[in-house]
């Protein structure tokens, strides 16, 4: 079977964005570890009921991810994206002492 330029050059621009897209979900899939020297040097914990809240004395029962103006998700989402964190995945239900009141 024959193939002509056409449909090859198709077929290969085609499998360059399937390759993209995968590579950009595989990315956007990162969770934050709060090992992560960014997550340490602002506190955040992936569960916000674990935050020492003798060191950071701005946090109040309530505030997580979920309700910062900085969080990038759909409501309801167990995780999203966060404009601090780059392409890595904060949970809903964490903090980090950027929190800011969604408004």
């Amino acid at each position: 079977m024959k193939t002509s330029r056409r449909i090859f050059i198709g077929r290969a621009a085609m499998a360059s964005a399937a390759l993209t897209v995968a590579q950009f979900a595989h990315s956007q899939g990162a969770v934050l570890q709060e090992s992560d020297p960014q997550a340490v040097a602002l506190g955040y914990r992936s569960d916000a009921t674990e935050v020492d809240k003798a060191r950071y004395r701005n946090y109040a029962p309530g505030q997580t991810c979920a309700n910062c103006s900085l969080y990038q998700a759909k409501p309801g989402a167990a995780a999203g994206g966060c404009s601090l964190f780059g392409s890595k995945q904060v949970a809903a239900a964490a903090w980090c002492s950027a929190w800011a009141r969604k408004g």
